[in-house]
C-alpha cells in the first residue's frame, strides 16, 4: 500500500509535531481568553488534532489517510464543511442547536468562519475512525449478521429514510433523533446503486468492524468537540426535548448516541460525493480494517 512503512521506521511524523503544537496553543486560548476568540481558535484546534490523530495511525500500522493520498486527505476537508452545513439548514427547522455569539457578526462573516471550521469534522471523524479500526477489540471481531443489499432491502431501507426525514421536519419535537439515522437511509442505497464504497460492502460478509470503528471514532471526536466547546466563545447550546438530562458538557448523556449514526451519514455523504463524474478513482478509501 502507498505510503506504508515497516515497523521499524514508523517514527512520529512531523505533522504530528505540527499537530500537538496547535492542540497545545490554541486549547487555552480558546478557553482563557475574554470575549469573541473560538471564531479564530476553533479551525487550528481541530486541524491539529486531525493531524495528531492521523500521525498515531500512521505510527500504528505504517500508514494513514495522509500517507496514503496527501491530496485526497486535503479533499476531505472541502467535503466535510458542506456536509454539515447540510445539518445546519435542516435544524433551522428542528433547532436543537444555536450559537451563543452569533450575532457578533455579519452574516458574510459568520458564513466564513463557519464553513472553515466546519471543514475539520470529517478528517477529525475519519481519522479517528482508522485509529480506533486499530486496536485489539475491534480488531478481533468476528463475523456478524450479514445483511446483503437486495433490491428489497435497499427498497426498503430508501423508503424508510425518507419517512423518517419526513417525520422529523413535521414533528421535530418528537422526532428529531430521526434526523441522525434518515440521511444514511437515503443515501446509502444510491452509493449501492451508482456502485460507490458503501459500508453494506462488509456488512454483506458480516464484517462489522468498519461500522464499529466509524461510530467509536464518531463517539470520541464527539466528547472533544463538546468538552473544548464548554469554555469556548462564541460556543453551541442544545434544545433537546425530553432528553435533557445528565448534561456531560452542554450536551445531554443521551444526545452523545446521536454521534454513532451521525458516523455513518459522513461515511455515506462522502462517498457520494466522492462518486461524482470527474473525482472516482482519485479519492483514498478509509481502511477502517486495520489492514
Amino acid at each position: 500500500m502507498a505510503g506504508q512503512a515497516t515497523s521499524g521506521t514508523r517514527r512520529w511524523p512531523t505533522r504530528g509535531w505540527v499537530g500537538l503544537a496547535l492542540i497545545a496553543c490554541f486549547w487555552p486560548l480558546n478557553w482563557c481568553l475574554t470575549g469573541l476568540r473560538t471564531h479564530w481558535g476553533f479551525f487550528p484546534l481541530w486541524l491539529g488534532y486531525a493531524l495528531a490523530v492521523d500521525a498515531l495511525v500512521f505510527c500504528r500500522k505504517g500508514h494513514s489517510l495522509f500517507t496514503r493520498s496527501p491530496a485526497a486527505y486535503a479533499g476531505l476537508f472541502c467535503i466535510s464543511a458542506p456536509a454539515w452545513w447540510l445539518f445546519e439548514w435542516l435544524n433551522l427547522r428542528l433547532q436543537n442547536w444555536f450559537y451563543l455569539g452569533e450575532t457578533a457578526f455579519t452574516t458574510c462573516e459568520y458564513a466564513l468562519l463557519s464553513t472553515v471550521s466546519f471543514s475539520t469534522v470529517m478528517p477529525a471523524v475519519f481519522g479517528t475512525a482508522e485509529l480506533a479500526a486499530t486496536w485489539g477489540p475491534i480488531r478481533r471481531i468476528g463475523p456478524g449478521p450479514v445483511l446483503r443489499p437486495t433490491p428489497a432491502f435497499l427498497g426498503g431501507m430508501f423508503m424508510a429514510g425518507g419517512v423518517m426525514l419526513f417525520a422529523c421536519l413535521r414533528w421535530p419535537d418528537r422526532f428529531f433523533p430521526l434526523l441522525w439515522i434518515s440521511l444514511y437511509g437515503l443515501i446509502e442505497p444510491l452509493n449501492v446503486r451508482l456502485k460507490n464504497r458503501s459500508l453494506l460492502d462488509d456488512l454483506s460478509r458480516g464484517d462489522w468492524r468498519p461500522v464499529i470503528a466509524l461510530c467509536a471514532g464518531c463517539l470520541i471526536c464527539g466528547f472533544f468537540w463538546e468538552m473544548w466547546n464548554y469554555y469556548s466563545y462564541p460556543k453551541w447550546i442544545y434544545r433537546i426535548p425530553y432528553a435533557a438530562w445528565l448534561p456531560l458538557f452542554e450536551m445531554p448523556l443521551a444526545g452523545y448516541l446521536g454521534y454513532l449514526p451521525f458516523s455513518l451519514e459522513l461515511f455515506a455523504l462522502y462517498h457520494l460525493v466522492t462518486g461524482l463524474p470527474g473525482l472516482k478513482g482519485r479519492t483514498s478509501d478509509l481502511c477502517l480494517t486495520d489492514s
